[in-house]
Protein backbone atom coordinates (compact mmCIF):
# COMPACT_ATOMS: atom_id res chain seq x y z
CA UNK A 1 0.00 0.00 0.00
CA UNK A 2 1.32 3.37 -0.70
CA UNK A 3 2.11 5.75 2.30
CA UNK A 4 -0.33 8.16 0.97
CA UNK A 5 -3.49 5.96 0.63
CA UNK A 6 -5.66 6.96 3.14
CA UNK A 7 -7.04 9.13 6.04
CA UNK A 8 -10.46 10.66 4.23
CA UNK A 9 -12.05 11.10 7.67
CA UNK A 10 -14.76 13.82 6.51
CA UNK A 11 -17.11 15.32 8.49
CA UNK A 12 -14.92 17.44 10.67
CA UNK A 13 -15.42 20.73 11.87
CA UNK A 14 -13.39 23.85 12.67
CA UNK A 15 -12.48 24.23 16.68
CA UNK A 16 -15.39 26.24 18.29
CA UNK A 17 -17.76 27.66 16.06
CA UNK A 18 -17.41 28.39 12.64
CA UNK A 19 -16.80 32.25 12.51
CA UNK A 20 -14.31 31.55 15.81
CA UNK A 21 -11.23 33.15 15.21
CA UNK A 22 -7.92 31.91 15.18
CA UNK A 23 -4.92 33.47 17.27
CA UNK A 24 -1.60 33.10 15.22
CA UNK A 25 1.89 33.93 16.55
CA UNK A 26 2.10 35.52 13.27
CA UNK A 27 4.62 37.50 13.96
CA UNK A 28 6.91 35.68 16.77
CA UNK A 29 9.07 38.28 18.81
CA UNK A 30 12.67 38.76 17.53
CA UNK A 31 15.33 37.43 19.95
CA UNK A 32 17.81 40.03 20.27
CA UNK A 33 20.86 39.09 23.27
CA UNK A 34 18.27 36.22 23.96
CA UNK A 35 20.09 35.65 27.19
CA UNK A 36 18.81 32.80 29.98
CA UNK A 37 19.37 33.29 33.97
CA UNK A 38 23.14 32.17 34.45
CA UNK A 39 24.25 32.88 30.66
CA UNK A 40 26.31 35.44 28.76
CA UNK A 41 25.46 33.75 25.67
CA UNK A 42 24.13 35.66 22.57
CA UNK A 43 21.21 33.03 22.44
CA UNK A 44 20.27 31.22 24.84
CA UNK A 45 18.07 27.99 24.19
CA UNK A 46 16.60 25.92 26.88
CA UNK A 47 14.52 22.94 25.67
CA UNK A 48 12.10 21.61 28.79
CA UNK A 49 8.48 20.09 28.64
CA UNK A 50 5.68 22.76 27.17
CA UNK A 51 2.41 23.10 26.72
CA UNK A 52 0.71 24.01 23.59
CA UNK A 53 -2.82 25.14 23.39
CA UNK A 54 -4.27 24.48 19.93
CA UNK A 55 -7.58 25.26 21.16
CA UNK A 56 -9.60 25.66 24.24
CA UNK A 57 -10.36 22.21 24.40
CA UNK A 58 -7.46 20.37 23.35
CA UNK A 59 -4.16 21.44 25.12
CA UNK A 60 -1.37 19.04 24.39
CA UNK A 61 2.03 18.73 26.52
CA UNK A 62 5.36 18.61 24.38
CA UNK A 63 9.27 19.24 24.39
CA UNK A 64 9.82 23.12 23.33
CA UNK A 65 12.25 25.91 23.43
CA UNK A 66 12.01 28.75 25.90
CA UNK A 67 8.50 27.58 27.13
CA UNK A 68 6.72 27.66 23.54
CA UNK A 69 6.10 25.44 20.40
CA UNK A 70 7.07 26.82 18.07
CA UNK A 71 10.40 28.45 19.83
CA UNK A 72 11.33 31.90 19.30
CA UNK A 73 12.10 33.83 15.69
CA UNK A 74 15.89 34.01 16.08
CA UNK A 75 16.86 36.93 13.95
CA UNK A 76 21.14 37.52 13.57
CA UNK A 77 22.85 39.54 11.14
CA UNK A 78 24.72 37.39 8.03
CA UNK A 79 28.69 36.75 8.85
CA UNK A 80 28.15 38.26 12.24
CA UNK A 81 29.14 35.38 15.00
CA UNK A 82 26.70 34.57 17.66
CA UNK A 83 27.33 32.65 21.05
CA UNK A 84 24.93 29.99 21.36
CA UNK A 85 23.56 28.52 24.64
CA UNK A 86 21.65 25.42 24.41
CA UNK A 87 20.15 24.14 28.28
CA UNK A 88 19.13 20.67 28.20
CA UNK A 89 16.07 20.13 30.82
CA UNK A 90 14.94 16.85 29.97
CA UNK A 91 15.82 13.31 30.75
CA UNK A 92 17.39 12.54 27.33
CA UNK A 93 20.26 13.57 25.05
CA UNK A 94 19.22 16.25 22.27
CA UNK A 95 20.75 18.19 19.32
CA UNK A 96 19.71 21.27 17.91
CA UNK A 97 20.46 21.61 13.94
CA UNK A 98 20.62 24.67 11.98
CA UNK A 99 18.64 23.80 8.94
CA UNK A 100 20.17 25.53 6.16
CA UNK A 101 23.25 27.73 7.57
CA UNK A 102 26.96 27.11 6.18
CA UNK A 103 28.33 26.17 9.02
CA UNK A 104 30.88 23.13 10.64
CA UNK A 105 29.48 19.71 11.25
CA UNK A 106 30.59 19.90 15.37
CA UNK A 107 27.84 22.42 15.14
CA UNK A 108 26.19 22.14 12.58
CA UNK A 109 23.87 19.71 15.48
CA UNK A 110 23.67 15.95 13.80
CA UNK A 111 25.34 12.79 15.63
CA UNK A 112 26.47 11.61 12.50
CA UNK A 113 28.77 14.73 11.64
CA UNK A 114 30.14 14.06 15.20
CA UNK A 115 28.44 17.17 17.23
CA UNK A 116 28.68 16.41 20.37
CA UNK A 117 25.03 15.44 22.11
CA UNK A 118 23.71 17.92 24.79
CA UNK A 119 23.49 15.48 27.76
CA UNK A 120 20.26 15.37 30.02
CA UNK A 121 19.68 17.97 32.47
CA UNK A 122 23.17 19.32 30.82
CA UNK A 123 24.18 22.65 28.30
CA UNK A 124 26.66 23.27 25.69
CA UNK A 125 28.27 26.34 25.00
CA UNK A 126 29.68 26.62 21.30
CA UNK A 127 29.75 29.90 18.55
CA UNK A 128 28.68 29.59 15.14
CA UNK A 129 28.67 32.47 11.97
CA UNK A 130 25.05 32.44 10.29
CA UNK A 131 25.59 32.65 6.65
CA UNK A 132 24.03 32.47 3.89
CA UNK A 133 20.85 35.87 4.66
CA UNK A 134 17.12 34.52 4.31
CA UNK A 135 14.72 31.80 6.02
CA UNK A 136 16.21 29.05 7.82
CA UNK A 137 15.40 27.41 10.76
CA UNK A 138 16.24 25.21 13.87
CA UNK A 139 14.93 21.88 15.27
CA UNK A 140 15.63 18.84 16.75
CA UNK A 141 18.32 16.15 15.24
CA UNK A 142 17.66 13.31 17.83
CA UNK A 143 16.76 9.93 16.44
CA UNK A 144 13.03 9.10 17.33
CA UNK A 145 12.67 5.16 16.02
CA UNK A 146 9.40 3.69 17.50
CA UNK A 147 8.87 6.36 19.92
CA UNK A 148 6.21 9.40 18.41
CA UNK A 149 7.28 11.65 21.90
CA UNK A 150 11.05 12.68 20.34
CA UNK A 151 12.84 13.98 17.91
CA UNK A 152 11.09 16.28 15.09
CA UNK A 153 7.93 14.71 16.25
CA UNK A 154 8.40 17.33 19.66
CA UNK A 155 7.42 20.87 19.79
CA UNK A 156 11.28 21.78 19.10
CA UNK A 157 11.37 23.62 15.68
CA UNK A 158 11.62 27.20 15.39
CA UNK A 159 12.54 29.80 12.29
CA UNK A 160 16.41 31.45 12.05
CA UNK A 161 16.08 34.73 9.85
CA UNK A 162 19.64 35.74 8.69
CA UNK A 163 19.13 39.62 7.90
CA UNK A 164 21.71 40.47 5.05
CA UNK A 165 22.53 44.14 3.95
CA UNK A 166 20.13 43.94 1.48
CA UNK A 167 16.13 44.71 2.00
CA UNK A 168 14.15 41.89 1.00
CA UNK A 169 11.57 44.81 -0.22
CA UNK A 170 8.58 47.19 0.66
CA UNK A 171 5.98 45.49 3.21
CA UNK A 172 3.60 46.58 5.54
CA UNK A 173 3.41 43.35 7.85
CA UNK A 174 6.40 40.52 7.82
CA UNK A 175 4.57 37.01 8.86
CA UNK A 176 6.65 33.79 10.33
CA UNK A 177 3.80 30.96 10.02
CA UNK A 178 4.92 26.93 10.39
CA UNK A 179 2.90 24.57 9.21
CA UNK A 180 2.78 21.34 12.08
CA UNK A 181 0.83 18.61 13.27
CA UNK A 182 0.58 17.14 16.29
CA UNK A 183 0.08 13.59 17.94
CA UNK A 184 1.37 11.19 15.58
CA UNK A 185 0.04 8.04 15.37
CA UNK A 186 1.09 4.45 13.62
CA UNK A 187 -1.00 3.91 10.65
CA UNK A 188 -0.82 0.81 8.21
CA UNK A 189 -3.46 3.61 6.26
CA UNK A 190 -2.03 6.75 4.55
CA UNK A 191 -3.77 9.52 2.30
CA UNK A 192 -2.19 12.84 1.31
CA UNK A 193 -4.14 14.34 -2.23
CA UNK A 194 -1.45 16.95 -1.08
CA UNK A 195 0.92 15.04 -3.11
CA UNK A 196 0.03 15.34 -6.53
CA UNK A 197 3.64 13.74 -7.98
CA UNK A 198 1.66 10.66 -8.99
CA UNK A 199 0.71 12.02 -11.96
CA UNK A 200 4.66 12.72 -13.64
CA UNK A 201 6.41 10.61 -15.78
CA UNK A 202 7.35 8.09 -13.67
CA UNK A 203 10.75 7.60 -14.63
CA UNK A 204 11.70 5.71 -12.06
CA UNK A 205 9.20 2.97 -11.47
CA UNK A 206 10.93 -0.28 -11.68
CA UNK A 207 9.41 -2.87 -14.06
CA UNK A 208 8.49 -5.65 -10.98
CA UNK A 209 7.54 -3.89 -8.03
CA UNK A 210 7.35 -5.50 -4.67
CA UNK A 211 4.11 -6.98 -3.51
CA UNK A 212 5.07 -7.43 0.37
CA UNK A 213 2.65 -5.30 2.36
CA UNK A 214 4.09 -2.07 3.58
CA UNK A 215 5.56 -1.87 7.07
CA UNK A 216 3.63 0.94 9.24
CA UNK A 217 4.01 4.82 8.37
CA UNK A 218 3.52 7.63 10.95
CA UNK A 219 0.12 9.82 10.45
CA UNK A 220 -1.83 12.45 12.28
CA UNK A 221 -5.31 13.93 12.23
CA UNK A 222 -4.31 17.15 14.54
CA UNK A 223 -2.54 20.62 12.86
CA UNK A 224 -2.07 24.16 13.45
CA UNK A 225 -0.15 26.78 12.06
CA UNK A 226 2.32 27.79 14.64
CA UNK A 227 0.52 27.04 18.20
CA UNK A 228 -2.99 27.18 17.24
CA UNK A 229 -5.58 25.42 14.69
CA UNK A 230 -7.95 26.91 13.21
CA UNK A 231 -10.95 28.59 14.72
CA UNK A 232 -9.47 29.32 17.86
CA UNK A 233 -8.08 32.60 18.93
CA UNK A 234 -7.37 35.89 16.87
CA UNK A 235 -7.16 36.14 13.09
CA UNK A 236 -4.37 37.75 10.95
CA UNK A 237 -5.54 41.64 10.78
CA UNK A 238 -4.91 43.03 7.70
CA UNK A 239 -6.33 46.35 6.11
CA UNK A 240 -6.47 46.61 2.25
CA UNK A 241 -3.63 48.14 0.27
CA UNK A 242 -0.86 46.53 2.61
CA UNK A 243 1.61 44.45 1.55
CA UNK A 244 2.64 40.70 3.62
CA UNK A 245 5.73 39.32 3.48
CA UNK A 246 4.76 35.61 4.63
CA UNK A 247 7.97 33.37 5.58
CA UNK A 248 6.27 29.86 5.18
CA UNK A 249 8.26 26.65 6.85
CA UNK A 250 6.55 23.13 6.86
CA UNK A 251 8.25 21.85 10.40
CA UNK A 252 6.12 18.42 9.76
CA UNK A 253 7.96 15.39 10.51
CA UNK A 254 5.38 13.17 8.53
CA UNK A 255 4.09 14.74 5.80
CA UNK A 256 4.29 17.39 2.78
CA UNK A 257 1.79 19.52 2.23
CA UNK A 258 -0.08 22.72 -0.33
CA UNK A 259 -1.52 25.75 1.11
CA UNK A 260 -3.06 28.74 -0.46
CA UNK A 261 -5.02 32.18 0.90
CA UNK A 262 -8.43 31.86 -0.19
CA UNK A 263 -9.69 34.70 -2.71
CA UNK A 264 -5.77 35.86 -3.69
CA UNK A 265 -2.64 35.05 -4.92
CA UNK A 266 0.89 34.91 -3.46
CA UNK A 267 4.10 36.25 -5.30
CA UNK A 268 6.73 33.65 -4.57
CA UNK A 269 10.19 35.41 -4.39
CA UNK A 270 11.95 33.05 -2.37
CA UNK A 271 12.17 29.10 -2.03
CA UNK A 272 14.45 27.91 1.60
CA UNK A 273 15.48 31.03 2.36
CA UNK A 274 17.19 31.99 -1.52
CA UNK A 275 15.94 34.54 -3.80
CA UNK A 276 14.60 32.93 -7.52
CA UNK A 277 15.51 34.30 -10.52
CA UNK A 278 11.91 34.14 -11.55
CA UNK A 279 9.45 35.29 -8.97
CA UNK A 280 5.92 33.92 -9.86
CA UNK A 281 2.19 34.75 -8.82
CA UNK A 282 0.50 31.66 -7.69
CA UNK A 283 -2.91 30.35 -6.07
CA UNK A 284 -1.09 27.68 -4.33
CA UNK A 285 2.36 26.79 -2.92
CA UNK A 286 3.85 23.12 -1.94
CA UNK A 287 6.28 22.68 0.89
CA UNK A 288 8.00 19.45 1.51
CA UNK A 289 8.63 18.82 4.76
CA UNK A 290 11.71 20.77 5.94
CA UNK A 291 11.12 23.55 2.94
CA UNK A 292 10.61 27.61 3.36
CA UNK A 293 8.89 29.36 0.83
CA UNK A 294 8.82 33.36 1.43
CA UNK A 295 5.90 35.43 -0.33
CA UNK A 296 4.80 38.61 -1.12
CA UNK A 297 0.53 38.74 -1.02
CA UNK A 298 -1.45 42.38 -1.62
CA UNK A 299 -4.26 42.57 0.34
CA UNK A 300 -6.33 43.39 -2.22
CA UNK A 301 -9.89 41.75 -1.86
CA UNK A 302 -11.68 42.41 1.64
CA UNK A 303 -13.28 39.95 3.34
CA UNK A 304 -12.85 37.15 5.63
CA UNK A 305 -10.79 34.50 4.42
CA UNK A 306 -9.06 31.50 5.41
CA UNK A 307 -5.13 30.79 4.73
CA UNK A 308 -4.83 27.24 5.39
CA UNK A 309 -4.63 23.36 3.67
CA UNK A 310 -5.93 22.84 0.28
CA UNK A 311 -7.39 19.54 1.65
CA UNK A 312 -10.28 19.84 3.85
CA UNK A 313 -9.86 17.23 5.77
CA UNK A 314 -6.34 18.27 7.08
CA UNK A 315 -7.75 22.35 7.25
CA UNK A 316 -10.52 21.78 9.45
CA UNK A 317 -8.37 19.62 11.41
CA UNK A 318 -6.72 22.81 12.45
CA UNK A 319 -4.35 23.43 9.50
CA UNK A 320 -5.04 27.06 8.96
CA UNK A 321 -5.34 31.08 10.08
CA UNK A 322 -8.44 33.34 9.65
CA UNK A 323 -7.03 35.97 7.74
CA UNK A 324 -9.66 39.54 8.56
CA UNK A 325 -9.90 42.49 6.89
CA UNK A 326 -10.19 45.71 8.62
CA UNK A 327 -14.17 46.73 9.09
CA UNK A 328 -15.42 43.37 7.05
CA UNK A 329 -17.51 40.63 9.04
CA UNK A 330 -18.99 37.37 8.78
CA UNK A 331 -18.03 34.01 8.67
CA UNK A 332 -14.35 32.57 7.09
CA UNK A 333 -14.68 32.09 3.45
CA UNK A 334 -12.62 29.23 1.47
CA UNK A 335 -12.55 28.97 -2.28
CA UNK A 336 -10.55 25.94 -3.44
CA UNK A 337 -7.87 26.94 -5.79
CA UNK A 338 -7.18 25.63 -9.38
CA UNK A 339 -5.61 22.48 -9.81
CA UNK A 340 -2.10 23.05 -10.51
CA UNK A 341 0.78 20.54 -10.15
CA UNK A 342 4.14 22.04 -8.03
CA UNK A 343 6.75 22.68 -10.66
CA UNK A 344 10.10 23.79 -8.94
CA UNK A 345 10.87 24.51 -12.64
CA UNK A 346 8.95 27.75 -13.12
CA UNK A 347 11.03 29.84 -10.83
CA UNK A 348 14.71 29.46 -12.18
CA UNK A 349 16.33 31.24 -15.28
CA UNK A 350 15.80 30.84 -18.73
CA UNK A 351 19.17 31.86 -19.80
CA UNK A 352 20.65 29.38 -17.17
CA UNK A 353 22.82 32.11 -15.06
CA UNK A 354 21.45 35.22 -12.96
CA UNK A 355 23.24 38.28 -11.26
CA UNK A 356 21.75 36.28 -8.00
CA UNK A 357 23.69 32.94 -8.62
CA UNK A 358 26.42 32.32 -7.12
CA UNK A 359 29.48 31.71 -8.97
CA UNK A 360 29.58 27.57 -7.98
CA UNK A 361 26.45 28.07 -10.07
CA UNK A 362 27.64 28.92 -13.45
CA UNK A 363 30.26 25.77 -13.24
CA UNK A 364 30.11 22.82 -15.17
CA UNK A 365 29.79 19.81 -12.71
CA UNK A 366 33.12 18.05 -12.54
CA UNK A 367 31.58 14.24 -11.39
CA UNK A 368 28.28 12.57 -11.16
CA UNK A 369 26.74 10.41 -8.30
CA UNK A 370 24.24 8.73 -8.37
CA UNK A 371 21.60 7.83 -5.79
CA UNK A 372 18.83 5.31 -5.95
CA UNK A 373 16.21 5.37 -3.36
CA UNK A 374 14.88 2.26 -2.49
CA UNK A 375 12.42 0.36 -0.17
CA UNK A 376 12.20 -3.03 1.39
CA UNK A 377 8.16 -3.61 2.64
CA UNK A 378 8.23 -4.42 6.31
CA UNK A 379 12.26 -4.97 6.32
CA UNK A 380 12.44 -3.15 9.63
CA UNK A 381 10.51 -5.59 11.78
CA UNK A 382 6.79 -3.74 11.65
CA UNK A 383 8.62 -0.82 9.92
CA UNK A 384 9.94 -0.49 5.91
CA UNK A 385 13.64 -0.22 5.75
CA UNK A 386 14.76 2.79 3.17
CA UNK A 387 17.79 2.35 1.50
CA UNK A 388 20.38 4.76 -0.77
CA UNK A 389 21.75 2.84 -3.12
CA UNK A 390 20.88 -0.70 -2.04
CA UNK A 391 21.82 -0.16 1.84
CA UNK A 392 20.19 1.35 5.06
CA UNK A 393 22.40 3.49 6.83
CA UNK A 394 25.63 3.36 7.65
CA UNK A 395 27.16 2.73 4.87
CA UNK A 396 30.63 1.29 4.34
CA UNK A 397 33.00 4.61 4.79
CA UNK A 398 35.82 2.41 3.66
CA UNK A 399 34.17 1.73 -0.02
CA UNK A 400 36.43 4.31 -2.24
CA UNK A 401 33.84 4.70 -4.43
CA UNK A 402 30.76 5.62 -2.18
CA UNK A 403 29.84 9.22 -1.14
CA UNK A 404 33.32 10.68 -0.82
CA UNK A 405 33.84 14.32 -2.22
CA UNK A 406 37.02 16.56 -3.23
CA UNK A 407 37.10 19.80 -1.51
CA UNK A 408 36.33 22.51 -4.51
CA UNK A 409 34.85 20.18 -6.85
CA UNK A 410 31.55 20.65 -8.51
CA UNK A 411 29.59 17.91 -8.26
CA UNK A 412 26.02 16.61 -9.78
CA UNK A 413 23.79 14.55 -7.60
CA UNK A 414 20.99 12.38 -10.10
CA UNK A 415 18.43 11.12 -7.03
CA UNK A 416 16.21 8.42 -8.55
CA UNK A 417 13.23 7.44 -6.53
CA UNK A 418 12.34 4.13 -7.21
CA UNK A 419 9.40 4.01 -4.30
CA UNK A 420 5.73 4.96 -4.36
CA UNK A 421 6.77 7.93 -1.97
CA UNK A 422 7.69 11.74 -2.55
CA UNK A 423 10.72 12.25 -0.43
CA UNK A 424 12.04 15.72 0.22
CA UNK A 425 15.91 15.05 0.17
CA UNK A 426 18.18 17.45 2.41
CA UNK A 427 21.83 17.95 2.35
CA UNK A 428 23.33 19.69 5.61
CA UNK A 429 26.27 22.32 5.48
CA UNK A 430 25.41 22.78 1.50
CA UNK A 431 23.37 24.66 -0.89
CA UNK A 432 22.02 23.00 -4.49
CA UNK A 433 21.51 24.06 -7.48
CA UNK A 434 18.44 22.79 -8.73
CA UNK A 435 19.01 21.28 -12.44
CA UNK A 436 15.92 18.79 -13.56
CA UNK A 437 12.95 17.68 -12.52
CA UNK A 438 11.50 14.87 -14.19
CA UNK A 439 13.90 15.71 -17.10
CA UNK A 440 12.59 19.16 -17.41
CA UNK A 441 15.64 21.70 -16.58
CA UNK A 442 16.01 24.61 -14.87
CA UNK A 443 18.63 27.37 -13.38
CA UNK A 444 19.49 29.08 -10.79
CA UNK A 445 17.26 27.80 -8.15
CA UNK A 446 19.66 27.39 -5.32
CA UNK A 447 17.29 25.19 -2.20
CA UNK A 448 19.10 22.82 0.82
CA UNK A 449 15.92 20.55 0.66
CA UNK A 450 14.19 19.21 -2.66
CA UNK A 451 11.25 17.11 -2.34
CA UNK A 452 12.15 14.42 -5.54
CA UNK A 453 8.67 13.01 -7.07
CA UNK A 454 7.26 9.87 -6.76
CA UNK A 455 9.05 7.27 -8.74
CA UNK A 456 10.35 10.24 -10.38
CA UNK A 457 14.31 12.02 -10.57
CA UNK A 458 15.65 14.86 -9.50
CA UNK A 459 19.21 16.51 -10.76
CA UNK A 460 20.90 19.08 -8.46
CA UNK A 461 24.69 20.22 -8.81
CA UNK A 462 26.63 21.79 -5.64
CA UNK A 463 30.30 22.51 -4.81
CA UNK A 464 31.87 20.52 -2.22
CA UNK A 465 33.15 24.13 -0.49
CA UNK A 466 32.59 23.23 3.08
CA UNK A 467 34.40 20.21 4.51
CA UNK A 468 33.84 18.11 6.75
CA UNK A 469 31.06 15.15 7.23
CA UNK A 470 28.11 16.25 6.06
CA UNK A 471 24.74 14.52 6.08
CA UNK A 472 22.16 13.25 3.06
CA UNK A 473 18.70 12.26 4.16
CA UNK A 474 15.03 12.22 4.19
CA UNK A 475 13.29 15.01 6.44
CA UNK A 476 10.34 12.21 7.15
CA UNK A 477 11.74 11.64 10.48
CA UNK A 478 10.78 7.95 10.24
CA UNK A 479 12.13 7.29 6.75
CA UNK A 480 15.39 8.77 8.11
CA UNK A 481 15.32 6.69 11.68
CA UNK A 482 14.75 3.85 9.44
CA UNK A 483 18.00 3.96 7.10
CA UNK A 484 16.98 6.57 4.32
CA UNK A 485 20.10 8.77 5.29
CA UNK A 486 23.96 9.16 3.86
CA UNK A 487 27.16 10.41 5.09
CA UNK A 488 29.14 12.42 2.17
CA UNK A 489 33.10 12.95 3.72
CA UNK A 490 35.77 14.86 2.39
CA UNK A 491 38.89 13.10 0.64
Amino acid sequence: MERREVLKLGGLTLAGTAAARLATQSVLQPLPGANLPGTNADVSLRIAPVTVELDRSHILSTIGYNGSAPGPVLRLKEGKPVTVDVINDTDTPELVHWHGLLIPPEVDGTAEEGSPMIPPRGRRHFQLTPTPAGSRWYHSHAMAMDDLHKGAYTGQFGFVYVEGASNPGNYDEELFLALRDWEPFFTSMMDDEDDNTHDGPLLEKPAVLDTHPDGLEVGSMTYSINDKALGAGEPIRVREGQRLLIHFLNASAIEDRRIALAGHKMRVIALDGNPVPTPQELDSIFLGAGERIDVEVEMNRPGIWILGSTEKPIRDSGLGVVVEYAGQHGQPQWVDPPARAWDYTIFGSTSGKTAADPPAAQIAPEQTIELIFGKIPGGAGKFNLWLVNGKPYPHDPNIDHEFVLQQGVRYRLVMRNQTDDAHPMHLHRHLWELKEINEKKTAGVIKDTVVVPYYGRAVVEFTADQPGLTLFHCHIQQHMDYGFKALFRYA
